[in-house]
């Protein structure tokens, strides 16, 4: 069971794992500036394409502006250093996610002997933010792109690895006791974060040339992603730490909580309020660890977006608009577990997965006496009809939809199922029925539960904002701080609890 936290924008959570920009080695040179012409994608869908595909662009035809987003008023930056006091729970690289800056800015502001200590009531100097590069309006890739939504499912990864024969088709990496490929570990990250595989792979040939070049500099094979980090090194590590910045400017973005991304100099530049969130997510993870000038370009026409082009075809040919729907409902959800049970709230509105995503998952203990980590011989249940098309590493995917793919429609993520008992993949369940037991596997946890969590065509819906989550009647609602919250039915208010408590007792 989770520890409450307060903080208010730092999208957070105890769930997983949790820079210099060069191009791409060998890319061809192509002009783009002050053009409408682009080339046409090398590796366009064949056969019959779904209904929901977008149209193959025609060889030669023009590209078209973006659809204009309606410029937002963005968050006033601040303009002279504070201070926070630190609380219990707190780390400093929280701290540095709730003022969003750079863990370096605030260590270097603070003199720190070591950082990775810190006393309840230590004042903390939050440096005042540093201009150190003009905004770009350029948009890089729509927000389909970003997120493991439906146009990503036509993306062969392996054999698109396979075919480059680069550094990445050798490339082996153990990840939780398992050997892996290159390709099995961007499509492993991509589906827990719930990234385009597409992102991820012009992301790691930009930042390092993996994907097409055999031949990497030494400096490169440990840490692709260009984050120097002994902890982040391998594969896995620095895509999910991309991935997790992706996610942070996404989400942070779409609820106006983020203005600008910090450079490794300690300055920063300001996002600029008519680009889409998928381009603010790109936007800021490029410049977390990066410079000023590198920034520029690695935002720019020349930058990431070649790349994309050179890989994959134009990013804006690929849009699946509207991702989500204005009208858009949850269908009815039970809560899920067995009725006649009662089990403990013990996390609101929290991250769907790992730091980042958008506060999309509510976690439920099972009843009893004992706490921690122990086996149980309490259920989980399907909370809707569907289909099971992901079970393992104590991750359950139910499709609700049930065409077989996680990146369209309505999915349920349950994590923290034991293997014992749980539900295989390709399962068909009913609402209610059996899908295995709580526990703690699958990334960090320490108590047996159950961390449930809800998706649209990829994007992670957040558990109480426009689309609260419903189960059984329940209604959930946050108060601003992550794991904090109720679920109320009929005037009946059930406040989340790390605990088993009477106050955060449910049922059905």
């Amino acid at each position: 069971m989770h520890q409450s936290a307060r903080l208010l924008f730092a999208i957070l959570a105890t769930l997983l794992i949790s820079g210099c920009i060069k191009p791409a080695p060998g890319a061809v040179p192509w002009q783009i500036s002050g053009s409408q012409e682009l080339p046409g994608a090398q590796h366009p869908v064949t056969s019959s394409p779904p209904s929901w595909m977008p149209a193959t662009r025609v060889p030669g035809s023009p590209y078209f502006t973006p659809t204009p987003d309606t410029p937002r008023v963005m968050p006033t930056l601040r303009a002279d250093q504070e201070f926070y006091t630190v609380q219990y729970g707190d780390s400093l690289g929280n701290i540095a996610l709730l003022y969003n800056l750079d863990l370096a800015s605030l260590i270097a502001a603070n003199d720190l002997a070591n950082p990775d200590i810190l006393e309840i009531g230590q004042v903390i100097t939050i440096p005042a933010p540093q201009p150190g590069a003009e905004p770009s309006s350029f948009k890089i890739i729509p927000d389909s792109e970003l997120v493991y939504g439906p146009v990503s499912s036509t993306l062969d990864i392996e054999a698109f690895v396979n075919e480059r024969n680069g550094y990445l088709n050798a490339y082996r990496e153990e990840v939780e006791k398992i050997e892996m490929s290159g390709a099995q570990i961007v499509a492993r990250v991509s589906r827990e974060f719930s990234i385009n595989p597409r992102l991820l792979l012009a992301l790691l040939e930009y930042r390092s040339g993996w994907v097409t070049t055999s031949l990497i500099d030494d400096s490169l094979r440990d840490y692709p992603m260009g984050l120097q980090d002994p902890a982040r090194k391998g594969l896995y590590l620095q895509l999910a730490w991309a991935a997790k910045l992706l996610n942070r400017g996404y989400y942070l973005w779409k609820i106006n909580a983020i203005s600008f991304t910090s450079f490794a100099n300690h300055s920063l530049a300001l996002l600029s309020p008519t680009i889409n969130a998928g381009t603010a997510a790109v936007q800021y993870m490029l410049g977390v660890g990066s410079y000023p000038d590198a920034w520029q370009r690695a935002v720019s026409e020349e930058g990431l977006f070649r790349t994309y082009c050179e890989l994959f075809g134009i990013p804006f040919d690929l849009a699946f608009e509207p991702l989500i729907p204005a009208d858009l409902q949850q269908p009815a959800l039970t809560l899920p577990f067995e009725p006649g049970t009662l089990w403990s709230f013990t996390s609101g509105p929290h991250a769907g997965w790992a730091d980042g995503s958008a506060w999309a998952a509510l976690d439920f203990a099972p009843p009893g006496e004992q706490l921690g980590c122990y086996i149980t011989d309490e259920w989980v249940t399907a909370v809707a009809d569907g289909l099971i098309v992901r079970s393992s590493s104590g991750a359950v995917v139910l499709d609700l939809d049930g065409d077989g793919l996680e990146q369209t429609g309505w999915t349920i993520l349950y994590m923290h199922i034991e293997t014992r008992d749980r539900v295989a993949a390709g399962a068909r369940v009913k609402t209610g029925d059996r899908i295995g037991h709580p526990s703690c596997e699958g990334g960090f946890s320490n108590g047996a539960h159950v961390h449930i969590a809800r998706r649209y065509n990829g994007e992670w819906i957040s558990a109480d904002r426009e689309i609260p989550f419903n189960m059984s009647g329940w209604v959930s609602s946050g108060d601003g701080s992550e794991y904090s919250g109720t679920l109320t039915k009929n005037g009946k208010v059930v406040y989340s609890w790390n605990g088993r408590v009477d106050a955060n007792q449910i049922g059905y």
